[in-house]
């Protein structure tokens, strides 16, 4: 018998949530992410550290101003990663803009075209590359643009049905909803709730995205992402993708048993969703938002986490790039 992750990859593109080398090459996952916390995790790992001195080495020559330097060396270092990481899967990795330009438009779209740049230099097609974006109003907006631009899009931080359809409507590739952070605030607000994996509310919020988007026909792919235990992702099999740690992927790997679809496109008409919705309008987004005190409260503290990830990151060239100047 198949054991549960083979089975998942029946239904769903498994997605590895990692920047684990041999993670990645263990689990055959079709494509990979990263974020902020995975990249400085990867980077403090050590098995990157040969990629990281031959960066610094590299801008070090160039003798730019310290910030720049940091920033560039930062840049070349997440793309790079991202190629290591492309040599071992057949599809896409996604690649993250710095969450600190989550709410400036126009910073995020000359950040995005700047990566992919970085990997087109290397000989890595756009098609093989998703940029992440938090799904901030300004980061849906910088995605409308870069998607009309062929440059394909991971919309992250989606907690709040307001960010899923402002998404779609945008024609963004992919959005990525958090599951486990949901069921972490609830939790936190409620502790004496107790939720069985299917009836957990960031499992219900996934299949809520799912079927507006397969009944109103938006092409725009769901990837649940997040995860806390194998239940929840056994309750969301068969969404386009799931994005998974390695954790839970050994899990799922040493589990068996039978493992079924819990989401189908063809289910279809159990929203009764009108199929003449005017586009959100910002007031319109910014209010729904406001209104969803769990998805605003997530989004702005997720969007700091990811910040305070990029300094540490930052921190950590800083002092390479020093030691390596007085070398």
């Amino acid at each position: 018998m198949m054991n549960l992750l083979e089975q998942l990859k029946q239904y769903s593109v498994v997605v590895a949530d990692t920047g684990d080398i041999d993670a990645i090459r263990q689990f055959a996952p079709e494509d990979a992410t990263t974020n902020p916390s995975i990249i400085l995790n990867s980077v403090k790992s050590g098995s990157y550290d040969h990629i990281l001195m031959s960066i610094v080495d590299s801008v070090r020559q160039k003798k730019l101003p310290t910030e720049e330097a940091i920033a560039s060396i930062s840049d070349q270092l997440i793309v790079a990663m991202g190629i290591e990481i492309l040599e071992c899967i057949p599809g896409r990795v996604s690649t993250e803009v710095d969450a600190r330009l989550s709410y400036d438009t126009a910073a995020s779209i000359a950040k995005a075209r700047h990566l992919v740049s970085l990997y087109e230099q290397a000989g890595i097609s756009r098609s093989r590359i998703l940029i992440k974006l938090a799904a901030t109003w300004e980061g849906i907006k910088a995605a409308q643009i870069l998607e009309s631009e062929g440059i394909q899009c991971n919309l992250t931080l989606i907690f709040g049905f307001a960010q899923a359809r402002a998404c779609a409507e945008a024609g963004v590739f992919l959005i990525s909803p958090f599951v486990g952070r949901i069921l972490d605030w609830y939790r936190r607000e409620y502790p004496e709730t107790d939720y069985l994996p299917e009836d957990e509310p960031g499992v219900q919020s996934v299949k809520q995205i799912f079927h507006y988007y397969r009944e109103l026909g938006y092409p725009t792919l769901v990837m649940g992402a997040s995860f806390r235990n194998t239940g929840e992702i056994v309750a969301l099999a068969g969404c386009d993708r799931l994005t998974i740690n390695p954790a839970l992927l050994s899990q799922l790997q040493s589990l068996e048993g039978g493992l079924h679809p819990a989401l189908s496109a063809s289910a279809g008409n159990v929203m009764n969703v009108e199929q003449t919705i005017d586009p959100l309008t910002e007031a319109q987004f910014r209010q729904q938002m406001q209104d969803d005190v769990m998805a605003s409260e997530m989004l702005a503290s997720g969007i700091s986490g990811f910040e305070a990830d990029q300094v540490q990151l930052e921190q950590l060239i800083t002092t390479c790039l020093l030691s390596e100047s007085s070398a």
